[in-house]
This record gives C-alpha cells, structure tokens and sequence, in this order.
C-alpha cells in the first residue's frame, strides 16, 4: 500500500519593507539611523531599492542585510564609504564580516605593528587612491596631523597615513579643513600617552614574547578606547539633535 506525500508548499517570499518600516527594524541595532541617513546612503550608490510606479522606495530582505553591513562597518570598523564600497563589490556579507570591536586582531582597520616593507606609498599614489589633493597633505602635513618619511628626496607615506588622508578628504566635504583636526590630534597623543603609560614595561622588556603580548594587548586597548570614544561622541551628538 503506497502513501502519498503532500507536496512540500513553496518558500513564503518575504514582503518588500518602506524605507520607514526598515528605519523602524534596525533602529534598536543602530540608534542613530534615521530615513535621511538611509536615503544619503542610496545617492552615494550603496544601496538600490526596487522603486513603484509612484516612486516609493521598496526594501527587499537583501537590501535590509546589505544596510546592516554598512552601518556595522560605519559603526563598529569606522571606515569611511569608499572602502566600505570597496568591501561590498568584493562579496562582503553578514556572515564574512570581521569580529566586532573590541577585538581588533585581523580587523581591516590600521593596526598597531610593526611597518614591513612595501608599505610606503609616493605621493601620487596616496593622491590617486583617496581622490586627496596635494595642497590638502600639506595641510595635514603643516598642521602635524600626519608626518611621513623622507627617502632619497621623495616624501612617502605608511598605510596609516594614507587612510588618515582618505578620512579627512571625506570630512573636507563638510567643510572640515586641516586646522580643525588638531583636536582629533591632540586627543589621539593624549590616549596614545595614557596607553602607553600602561604598558610601558611590557613593550619595553627584553623578552620577545612578552613584547609580542603587549603589542597584541596595545591593539586591544585601542580598539576599546576607539569604540568608548564613539560612544560618547554619539551621545553628545543626540543631545545636539534634541
């Protein structure tokens, strides 16, 4: 006697969200979101809802994860959205993303180890790759912000120096120029004191091992101290928007 088996009903296809409704979903995740942020996000070409006839934004469940990732690389890696761009066209997705902070270890941002070779860049490659324009180095060269190497007559820049110049080419579309980030300087070498008066004898120790350790601990605590700094300046942000 032979028993029919019911056909298996087809997958339930998830309903497209509004541009509110996904707002609404992912505003306990990211507190700070809002529809303007969103909409900001889609002129600059990270993100492409389906629009109706009447031109309503149209959220499918991908887009909703493509949203997440932006806003977990803004929030928790910092980096600016020509990387995050970068990231999303090489197949970044949820499942691929890098531990969260604190742990820095293999993070994609800048880290605290020792410069190998070929990490120094010439100008014009520095200049190319962020889309910076040399009176704006200069700038951040006159002001201290970054300071590169002099060799054989030509000035060249460390990966770290390079993303510094990206980051403020973003924030000179706000109008910030090279003498308002001496604040974000000051503030970098008063936290790179207070780190390094906790691990001084640790990097400083004849031990090879335990000199690796305190490097490792060093990426740790700036990883931390980076995310308490962005919490604070998100709180005092939303007393500004009050």
């Amino acid at each position: 006697m032979s028993t029919e088996v019911a056909p298996t009903p087809p997958p339930r296809k998830e309903k497209a969200l509004t541009i509110g409704a996904v707002v609404k979903q992912l505003e306990r995740e990211f507190p700070d979101i809002s529809i303007s942020k969103v909409r900001y996000l889609e002129d600059q070409k990270l993100l492409s809802p389906r629009r109706t006839p009447g031109g309503y934004r149209l959220y499918a469940p991908a887009d909703v994860d493509r949203l997440r990732t932006i806003l977990r690389l803004q929030r928790d890696e910092f980096l600016p959205l020509r990387v995050i761009r970068q990231e999303l066209a090489a197949g970044l997705t949820e499942s691929s993303e890098a531990p969260p902070v604190p742990d820095a270890r293999g993070s994609r941002r800048a880290t605290v180890a020792l410069r190998g070779p070929g990490s120094l860049y010439r100008l014009e490659d520095v200049l190319e790759d962020t889309g910076a324009d040399g009176s704006l180095v200069k700038e951040l060269e006159d002001f201290g912000v970054i300071k590169g190497e002099r060799r054989d007559g030509e000035q060249l820049y460390d990966d770290t120096e390079r993303e510094i110049i990206r980051a403020v080419t973003e924030l000179k579309r706000f109008g910030v120029g090279g003498r308002n980030l001496r604040v974000f300087r000051t503030s970098a070498d008063r936290e790179a004191a207070l780190l390094e008066q906790i691990l001084a004898p640790a990097l400083r120790s004849r031990n090879p091992e335990r000199r690796k350790e305190a490097v490792e601990a060093l990426e740790n605590l700036a990883a931390i101290a980076s995310h308490l700094k962005h919490l604070l300046l998100i709180r005092d942000l939303r007393k500004l928007a009050r």
